[in-house]
């Protein structure tokens, strides 16, 4: 695997430059998450930081990351998606309070099936 010299910016990390593993495109995770245990024995924090691009100089560069520290943690760092509606994505959970859906065996508007006779 490759991995690429990333810059950290702002919270705990800042100033820090870690090796963080590619993908096959050649980009890091849009999100970085470093647990950091509890000196108590707790449950350990958990340090959210968001990919950004490092410059913004435009041209046919290869794009160039930093992570910046998101402060809100994995709520407000894209845990949800990026908002984007796929064709094949599956719509949001909704109960489906229609009555005449209540029952799937119910014969639909009270006529008689081919049991009844």
């Amino acid at each position: 695997m490759k991995s690429e010299d990333t810059p950290f910016e702002g919270g705990p990390m800042d100033g820090r430059v870690l090796p963080v593993l590619v993908g096959m495109t050649g980009h890091p995770p849009k999100t970085y998450r470093i647990p950091v245990p509890d000196p108590d024995g707790g449950p350990p924090t958990v340090l959210v930081y968001r990919r950004v691009p490092r410059d913004a100089r435009g041209g046919l560069r290869f794009a160039r990351w930093k992570y910046e520290y998101a402060p809100e943690g994995a709520k407000g760092a894209g845990r949800k998606g990026s908002g984007r509606k796929w064709p094949w994505s599956k719509p949001d959970a909704e109960p489906d309070a229609r009555p005449d859906r209540a029952d799937p065996d119910a014969t639909p508007g009270g006529k008689p099936d081919d049991a009844h006779g």
